[in-house]
């Protein structure tokens, strides 16, 4: 008798166990390779790990949402598991990574109830290049709901690595324009560090986790949400989720954190994974869970190469005469392009810029003009200035520069990543979309697939860009290093504007890299339009062979392939266009390196031309190779670059 009741109280408390801690959920990708796993806790709280294989790349880490009138992070009930269901999407980009892109999951919703009937629900999609999830809150209202806080939180192993930028404190900076993601990445750090300024890591955040790689991102920002980054505090590796600052909206009462309306999906979570470097420099997820463009006219998008004075000639260069022989300039170099910057209005004027428009017209040349974003958000006083932040104001400045010929805005001071912010940045794209303008974002986020959704957004800057070099020379000492991260970090995630390429030297500064370093960067950096730093009279100097490499390159690229690299060391990418493929490498460290290719990878080859170094940092060497293996000896902080037949 006795046996038989602590049996049955036995039995009792497994099932009570199982009540209360349902057994774990799995999504898995479509290659089996990577797989979550979502549990719940005898407390009711949700939590997944994700894992590559049989190695472990996030440990445990909570998943929820802190509403204004509910938790739903805690006390929930698992109410049910939809089926695993295959996703596939094929779409085309004009000025990203790839042009035809592909993209298949296993999708996957899980819901979870908790206290006054409010549910909330989790949707996992797995590809075989990572996770991604969003929380869903359903229902309908009128009255618009406040997120207060995400419980969302990525654990990674112990042990882990982080390549990672700061976040930047709202309103410091030059005339208050932080947080503009213009920070030097912290390389290698062990992952729990708190960040160095106190307002947490800005994404995209690179891992190196038991001996994969983890890049974590966020994408599909609609006007819901505020753009978010991981908090300062991490202990144990546990990286959570932080919104936007307080002083990070268009106005003091403009909204910050997210607010909606129901129902309301929020932006993805997304975690690039894979066993190399690869997988993280290739992948597409942030455009691939991107909504779908709504342009129906995109006859006006054309990536392209710019001129672009301002870079080594500063504001005094803003002038007619200089600016006609840029686009000379570009002319000559058959250049789509020519960046006319900041007080083109006041040194130029609007009369003179129509004829300018016109005369480079007659070149086969068009021009992008320089704005001001700003409202009230910071002091930078350059101008165009509160001309665009009104929309009357705004349409009526399109409209204008679209009658005077003009095809694109670089539009620069951002204020942050408050979801007012957001939304300012979308309504800029649909209004230029609407004059047929193209928009390069600077002092700015970063990407968060918008490229898909906004295909005339060529670029974004959000990095600290050759322009650092030119105002100290501790900023020109970084840059080999600086420039071998970023292929694995900022540009992973989107077109980046950090206007490469100088073969002159920089005014007051020395400069530390060798020609053949910033030639690779024409090629290693991707952006749909790509103002180069270089000007006339620096190029004037430069052997046949390299202008005409220059001359001719590709305005947009058809794919990517990882040859070879590490974070901060070196790289070597390369980029296809009109079945040609294009190789760049630099090596970023003080000291020679030895670089094997297997280009085998990138399909049959008959060899090509590879441009190199020359005797001296200022010069270069070029010759024909044969084959598909090549082993080349790169300068220290060198580079080169191959045209491959």
């Amino acid at each position: 008798m006795l046996k038989a009741s602590l049996t049955l109280v036995l039995i009792l408390t497994t099932m009570l166990a199982q009540a209360a801690a349902p057994e774990p959920i799995f999504i898995t990708s479509p290659d089996g390779a990577v797989r979550v796993s979502v549990s719940v806790t005898d407390q009711g709280k949700p939590s997944y790990s994700v894992a590559y294989k049989d190695t472990e790349l996030l440990r445990p880490s909570s998943l929820g949402l802190q509403l204004a009138d509910a938790d739903l992070s805690k006390g929930l009930k698992l109410t049910s598991a939809g089926k695993s269901a295959p996703v596939t999407d094929s779409y085309t980009l004009t000025n990203d990574k790839r042009a035809a892109c592909h993209y298949q999951a296993n999708r996957r919703e899980i819901t979870f109830s908790g206290s006054q009937g409010r549910t909330l629900s989790v949707v996992f999609q797995v590809s075989n290049d990572g996770v991604a999830f969003r929380y869903v809150l359903g229902g309908k209202s009128k009255e618009k709901q406040r997120i207060l806080g995400e419980k969302t939180t990525f654990k990674l192993p112990a042990a882990a690595k982080g390549w990672l930028h700061p976040h930047a404190v709202a309103q410091t900076g030059w005339s208050n324009t932080q947080p503009s993601y213009e920070e030097y990445y912290k390389m290698g750090i062990a992952a729990g560090t708190p960040s160095s300024l106190g307002q947490g890591w800005s994404f995209p955040a690179l891992f190196q986790a038991a001996g994969h790689w983890v890049l974590l991102t966020e994408a599909g920002m609609d006007r819901s949400y505020c753009g978010t980054h991981l908090a300062h505090l991490s202990p144990d590796g546990e990286y959570s989720i932080a919104f936007a600052q307080e002083r990070e909206g268009t106005t003091p009462t403009a909204p910050v954190a997210p607010e909606s309306t129901l129902p309301w999906n929020t932006p993805w979570r997304v975690l690039v994974v894979g066993p190399t470097l690869g997988t993280i420099v290739e992948s597409t997820l942030t455009t691939d869970l991107s909504a779908p463009t709504k342009i129906k006219d995109t006859a006006f998008i054309k990536p392209g190469k710019a001129s672009w004075s301002w870079a080594l000639l500063k504001d005094e260069a803003t002038v007619y005469d200089v600016q006609k022989n840029f686009i000379d300039y570009a002319a000559d170099m058959k250049w789509k392009y020519c960046l006319i910057d900041a007080l083109w209005d006041k040194q130029i004027g609007y009369d003179k810029m129509t004829e300018l428009a016109t005369y480079a017209r007659s070149k086969n040349v068009d021009l992008l003009v320089w704005y001001n974003s700003n409202g009230s958000w910071n002091k930078a006083p350059q101008t165009p200035i509160n001309v665009l932040f009104e929309p009357a104001s705004r349409k009526k400045e399109f409209a204008r520069l679209q009658q005077m010929g003009i095809k694109g805005v670089k539009i620069d001071f951002f204020g942050g990543d408050g979801q007012s912010m957001m939304n300012y940045y979308q309504d800029l794209l649909e209004d230029a979309a609407q004059a047929k303008l193209l928009v390069n974002f600077h002092g700015t986020t970063i990407p968060r697939g918008w490229t898909r959704t906004y295909p005339h957004l060529m670029t974004m800057e959000a990095v600290r860009g050759f322009e650092f070099l030119t105002f100290d020379q501790a900023n020109a000492d970084q840059e080999p290093t600086h420039c071998a991260v970023l292929p694995f970090t900022r540009n992973a995630v989107g077109p980046m504007d950090f206007t490469p390429m100088c073969f002159s030297e920089i005014p007051g500064q020395k400069r530390v890299t060798t020609n053949g370093f910033e030639l690779a960067l024409s090629v290693l950096f991707q952006s749909g339009i790509q103002h180069y730093v270089e000007v006339p009279e620096g190029m004037k100097k430069q052997p046949s062979f390299v202008v005409d490499f220059v001359r001719n390159l590709p305005p947009s690229w058809d794919d990517v392939k990882f040859l070879d690299g590490f974070p901060g060391e070196y790289a070597v990418v390369a980029r296809k266009a009109n079945n040609k493929w294009y190789v760049a490498g630099i090596n970023g460290t003080p000291t020679d390196r030895t670089i094997t290719l297997d280009l085998s990878k990138l399909g049959a080859t008959k060899g090509g031309t590879l441009i190199t170094d020359g005797t001296t940092n200022r010069d270069f060497n070029t010759r024909r190779f044969t084959g598909t293996a090549l082993t080349l000896p790169v300068k220290a902080r060198g580079g080169f670059v191959l045209e491959l037949n």
